[in-house]
């Protein structure tokens, strides 16, 4: 892989955005997260899906634009909040293409990966099937057709091993657990974060 160790970059980037939330003040619904680094954080977890092969192919290229996206955006505008704010002022929230319509479907694919860790981290098994199955049920099916939920289910018998996965991040089993559940851990408090600004502003996240 082109990045040395990036299950660590996407780990301490986390951790650094968790901090972030956590520093200020938690009963505050207008905590202002800024948009360039959280959209640089999201952009590190990328070559995970790419390990994932065939099965999320479809979610690294939908992540990928809709990170690229944060990203372009944060250029000229500094945060979350305020990224909406504007999205809601012109009435495009879900209007595909929107930066907040783009900022929930990353808020997906981050999760995605917080309960794909959390199941690899309660399994035994080498074989990621199982966790990835339960992660993609959880996360994305809701939200896909059939044709993309057959072509993911096909798709799961490419997966790589667990052991195959450590190798393509360069870290070993008992570097991995450690970074997965300080990923896991951190991007909770990040997607309660995000779900609450779409809450807060009767905007929904189900859609």
């Amino acid at each position: 892989m082109d990045s040395d160790k990036p299950l660590r970059k996407i780990s301490e980037a986390f951790i650094e955005i968790a901090n972030s939330i956590t520093s200020q003040n938690p009963n505050n619904q207008q905590l202002e997260l800024q948009l360039a680094s959280f959209s640089r954080a999201c952009s590190l977890v990328s070559p995970l899906f790419r390990c994932l092969g065939i099965a999320f192919k479809f979610a690294e290229m939908d992540y990928v634009a809709k990170v690229n996206d944060l990203c372009d955006a944060s250029v000229s505008i500094s945060t979350l909040p305020s990224m909406m704010k504007k999205d809601i002022e012109d009435n495009c929230v879900r209007k595909p293409g929107s930066h907040t319509r783009n900022l929930l479907r990353v808020k997906r694919g981050l999760d995605m990966v917080r309960v794909l860790f959390e199941q690899i981290l309660a399994s035994e098994d080498n074989s990621l099937k199982s966790p990835a199955s339960k992660a993609y049920g959880q996360v994305f099916s809701p939200y896909h057709g059939w044709a993309i939920r057959k072509a993911v289910a096909a798709g799961m018998y490419a997966l790589p091993t667990k052991q195959q996965l450590l190798q393509k991040l360069n870290e070993d089993e008992a570097s991995a657990r450690t970074l997965m559940q300080n990923y896991v851990t951190a991007s909770a408090l990040v997607i309660v974060y995000i779900d609450k600004l779409f809450e807060s502003r009767d905007l929904g996240i189900d859609w």
